[in-house]
């Protein structure tokens, strides 16, 4: 199969679109045709060397974490899928035509969703999803989403309405007019020391940003109230003792990417794709996705 081959850390010039080995499902598998895989920020760091001490890469090797595809063959045990099934997972090695998936880890691609659209969904809505539901929001509190205009803000956004809260969108205000379309009660532009200074007291924040914004927020949620965050907690943490901190990081949920994967078919969640290139253009995708921007960036195999 054709993929993309790392050989070193480096920047986006070391992604290589070469032959490498067809991967074989063992007991529990399932082998897929990739259709799409998404630009993570996971994967440019990992690709940078910056996850390897936890997330180390072994050279040569492959490297993306979203993907939809095809089912082509199952291993011994695996029930509930078949050759082609759609799905779409989180899984390791996706930048290829082939991946091989845990049957456990698989979800097939709700009807009405697009093969290819679908690889943008599973790790920042599953994410986002899981972000609002770490900060314990209740019906009729106030939340703060920072980040919100991206794919986990938007998903944050979304799972905490549905759950009945109050939710401010926090962006910069650059973005003001953008973040009007996500679903929030009020939008406030985090980079005006004012607006956050006029913020009423929140019952959580979920946040998706971190640095000097997560750092200013600290002082907005009451006493007992939570920070929950996907990138490093505030450094300012120990300064406010009656504010629980959770880091998340996001584990794969078959019921949540179905739920969320429906609200996207279904109109009520929009996570943008600003731009779909090939495979073999790896390497500028993800220089693209460095840069920043609205919308998700797709790699189609």
């Amino acid at each position: 199969m054709k993929a993309i081959v790392l050989h070193r850390y480096g920047g986006p010039e070391v992604l290589k679109f070469e032959d490498y080995p067809d991967p074989v499902p063992g007991p529990g598998e399932v082998l897929v045709r990739v259709a799409a895989a998404s630009v993570n920020p996971i994967d440019y760091k990992r690709r940078a060397g910056l996850t390897k001490d936890f997330y180390p890469m072994q050279f040569p090797g492959l490297i993306g974490v979203d993907m939809a595809g095809t089912v082509v063959k199952i291993g011994a045990g695996v029930e509930g899928f078949s050759a082609g099934d759609q799905v779409f997972a989180m899984v390791d090695n996706t930048y290829a035509e082939l991946c091989v998936a845990k049957a456990t880890v698989l979800a097939k691609v709700p009807k009405g969703i697009d093969l290819i659209r679908a690889a943008a969904l599973p790790l920042a809505t599953v994410t986002g999803n899981q972000l609002s539901s770490a900060t314990g929001i209740k019906a009729g509190q106030t939340v703060m989403v920072v980040g919100a205009i991206g794919s986990v803000g938007r998903s944050a956004v979304f799972t905490a309405k549905v759950r009945g809260a109050v939710v401010i969108a926090g962006v910069l205000q650059r973005q003001m007019d953008e973040a009007k379309t996500v679903g929030a009660d009020q939008v406030v532009a985090t980079d005006d020391d004012s607006a956050i200074a006029n913020l009423p007291a929140l019952d959580a924040v979920a946040d998706a940003v971190g640095g000097r914004t997560a750092e200013k927020l600290m002082d907005k949620v009451k006493p007992g109230g939570v920070f929950a965050t996907v990138v490093a907690p505030p450094q300012n943490a120990a300064k406010y003792p009656s504010v629980k901190v959770v880091h998340l990081f996001s584990k794969f949920d078959r019921k949540t990417l179905e739920f969320m994967a429906e609200a996207v078919r279904d109109g009520k969640l929009v996570i943008p794709i600003s731009r779909t290139l090939p495979l073999r253009k790896a390497a500028e995708a993800q220089a693209a996705a460095e840069k920043g921007g609205i919308g998700k960036i797709l790699l189609v195999a």
